[in-house]
């Protein structure tokens, strides 16, 4: 298929560096310098360190996290920084090379977020995607558009360049997924035509200071080819080693922590999940005797679930382990909220007080650690992901209080679920407290659509338990990333025994997953629905209907709240 030639448009002046067919690149470097009042960085120096770095530029998507998570399947170490993060910060970082994210702003908006120059003062290799590579091309003297199309979903991609490294080993044409309404229409200076698809002939560009541009995501599954594409670009074109491995992270973790304990003290919130048990491990390694671990009962978890954990930790992790029964003062403080976001904010601030009020008593304690992931760290925005837009706030991100008495140690912030995992079995923790399904931290709070009364918890922990104990007999629930029940504020109209009924509907959600950021409804088999079903309606009371949720996140979230 022949590419058509793009029309020629008038540029916009503002946050561009001015096209010229004679101009160096060192002059677009002292251009966009200019542009945005920075100080030269010319040939930056690279600390000698043995780890390895790519560094994804965040530009607010909400795939940014599986870009990084392409990279550690490479298993080359990377990190999400907000765009305009400094030089200074990056540094330390050793970057092999730098991947510029989407995001949902437009460079042809005044204002809008560019790259740093260091990036291209570096000279290390850089892939821009979707709105990462328009903000290249813009910026380095091309001439970015509204397409006459939008692009969204599934395209086929057709290469047109047989020596491009990023498509070493892949066929001439591969399915892609984009999702984009700006396009490139010239090429930047010193830069070629790599890819086109039906709406987009300048669909991958690149030039031959191995700085790339995809308009399409390789980092969702919908892209095939993904993961060979980032593959090419870590290993082939960074040149990275790929030697990043959860025992590295864990010695990497235990003098990070070391370092910044130092001689004080921690508390460590458990919650009786992997993350939480894996973070609590790694400090454990750091400063031994000087941790002491606090299980809070908030009256918000599952049937029998307060016992399973102090069982479980106290078999397998040998700590100090400080059991607090909170439940009245939770309830107490969730009494007549029915917002999900009031819940979350609740919840949070109440654990921090317990905290607080519990460190006091053990003396001198200077921080709080907790099981922090990343997939909380992007949902609540926090200002790390400034790009990015609010989905929900997490108890223990956007739900901490603006002043506490502790600073947070949070050795897995920059880890997904499934490497949690991964660096729990190496540090030899049991199988069962490993696969544990993830259970929110405002618990059953914001599994109950409305205000939380004891009287709704029992119905919700009925329906939970019930639900649970059919998954496992169905031997399904390593198969599951989650199951479990929601109580609504929904009542219908039944007939039970002959009478009439005006029960809650339960709606019952399992979902799989890889990382949390994406998720499809799990296809259960009928018999084992219509088994959860009768069995709750028959031994749960003031409930008399059961529907299965069938929605894929996005456009859901997982949780209801």
């Amino acid at each position: 298929m022949p590419r058509r030639k793009p029309e020629t448009k008038e540029k916009p002046e503002s946050h561009r560096i001015a096209a010229s067919d004679d101009i160096e690149v060192s002059a677009y470097l002292e251009l966009a310098k200019e542009l945005r009042g920075e100080q030269s960085v010319v040939e930056p120096k690279l600390p000698p360190r043995e780890r390895e770095t790519i560094v994804v530029v965040d530009f607010g998507s909400q795939y940014s996290m599986l870009i990084a998570r392409r990279v550690r399947e490479c298993q080359v170490y990377c990190e999400l920084v907000a765009h305009d993060t400094p030089w200074e910060k990056i540094a330390p970082l050793n970057p092999r090379g730098f991947i510029l994210s989407g995001g949902p702003a437009s460079v042809c908006d005044p204002g809008a977020p560019l790259p740093s120059s260091y990036i291209y003062e570096s000279r290390l290799p850089v892939m821009g995607i979707c709105y990462g590579m328009l903000a290249v091309a813009h910026h380095l003297g091309g001439h970015v558009a509204r397409g006459a199309k939008h692009e969204y979903g599934h395209t086929i991609l057709h290469l047109s360049a047989e020596d491009c490294p990023l498509f070493a080993g892949l066929p001439s044409s591969l399915p892609v997924w984009m999702s984009h309404g700006d396009q490139v229409m010239e090429l930047p200076p010193g830069f070629r035509a790599l890819a086109y698809s039906e709406n987009s002939p300048l669909a991958v560009i690149g030039n031959d200071s191995t700085i790339y541009g995809l308009q399409f995501h390789p980092e969702v599954v919908h892209t095939a080819e993904g993961k060979t594409i980032f593959q090419n670009f870590v290993l082939r074109i960074c040149g990275c080693k790929g030697n990043w491995t959860p025992a590295n992270f864990i010695s990497e973790s235990v003098d990070k922590i070391k370092d910044q304990v130092g001689d004080g003290r921690v508390v460590c919130a458990l919650s009786g999940g992997v993350d939480s048990a894996v973070a609590a491990t790694l400090i454990d390694r750091a400063i031994g005797n000087k941790l002491t671990c606090i299980f809070i009962n908030n009256g918000l978890l599952r049937r029998d679930e307060p016992e399973r954990v102090l069982n479980t930790f106290k078999r397998n992790l040998k700590m100090d382990i400080v059991y607090v029964d909170a439940a009245d003062r939770f309830l107490e403080r969730l009494k007549g909220v029915t917002d999900p976001e009031q819940k979350r904010h609740s919840v949070g601030n109440e654990f921090i007080r317990i905290f607080e009020e519990e460190a006091a008593k053990l003396g001198k304690i200077g921080f709080l650690a907790q099981g922090t992931l990343y997939p909380d760290v992007i949902e609540s925005a926090s200002p790390e992901t400034k790009a990015a837009v609010k989905i929900k706030s997490h108890h223990n991100v956007g739900g901490l209080p603006a002043r506490m008495n502790f600073t947070l140690i949070e050795p897995l912030r920059h880890l997904f679920k499934d490497e949690v995992r991964q660096v729990g079995l190496a540090l030899g923790l049991p199988e069962d407290m490993i696969w544990r399904q993830p259970f929110p931290g405002p618990g059953l709070s914001i599994r109950i659509i409305g205000e939380v009364t004891r009287e709704r918890l029992e119905i919700l922990r009925g329906a939970d338990s019930i639900l649970m104990n059919e998954i496992k007999n169905a031997k399904l629930y390593r198969q599951l990333w989650q199951s479990f029940a929601i109580l609504t504020d929904v009542k219908s109209v039944g007939v039970m025994g002959d009478y009439r009924t005006y029960g809650y509907l339960v709606a019952v959600r399992a979902i799989t997953s890889e990382d949390a950021m994406t998720a499809d409804w799990a296809r259960l088999p009928y018999d084992l629905l219509a088994r959860i079903s009768d069995r709750i309606i028959n031994e749960v009371p003031n409930v008399n209907r059961i529907v299965y949720d069938i929605t894929s996140k996005p456009p859901a979230t997982i949780e209801w709240e």
